[in-house]
């Protein structure tokens, strides 16, 4: 199993984005197509996210997962982007704004720390994962964003 650095910053492979040498979201590409197991997330992550590709005929033992007490302080999500196109916001946890990046059909961004907004730039279908129980607007703090005229669109 592969976990990958900040410093991984080819086009297949997943961009870490840090801000002040803190992990604020990891965006795994639709082109992103390693064999066996790669997790992209560090083992010390509440939550963990893994790529995973195995041949046909390859079998995973049946199993279940054993009760493990864990203690989880912020909430992390994860978006799977089954189609179209939108643009997200990303911000510290004091909602200083950072950057912004264009996630497509395929792509999958975790985000880790910080804040976060989001445009849909046309029709978008995606899947959010992330810890429950959610406690609705306990669970979260709502701010301006960025003023349109200030984003700035980092890619690869």
């Amino acid at each position: 199993m592969l976990f990958l650095s900040p410093t991984s910053n080819t086009s297949t492979e997943p961009q870490v984005i840090t801000h002040d040498g803190k992990t604020i979201a990891i965006i795994v590409r639709a082109s992103f197509s390693p064999p066996g197991v790669t997790f992209v997330t560090p083992d010390d992550f509440s939550q963990q996210l893994a790529y995973i590709r195995w041949p046909d005929g390859k079998t995973i033992p049946s199993h279940v997962h054993n009760p493990v007490h864990r203690d989880i302080t912020y909430t992390l999500e994860v978006l799977f982007i089954r189609k179209g196109k939108m643009r997200v916001d990303l911000y510290t946890n004091e909602r200083t704004y950072i950057e912004s990046h264009i996630l497509n059909t395929g792509d999958v961004i975790f985000l880790a720390s910080g804040g976060h907004g989001f445009e849909m730039l046309g029709e978008c279908d995606f899947i959010e994962v992330k810890q429950g129980p959610y406690s609705g607007d306990h669970d979260k703090t709502r701010f301006p964003g960025v003023d349109p005229s200030h984003i700035v669109i980092k890619s690869r």
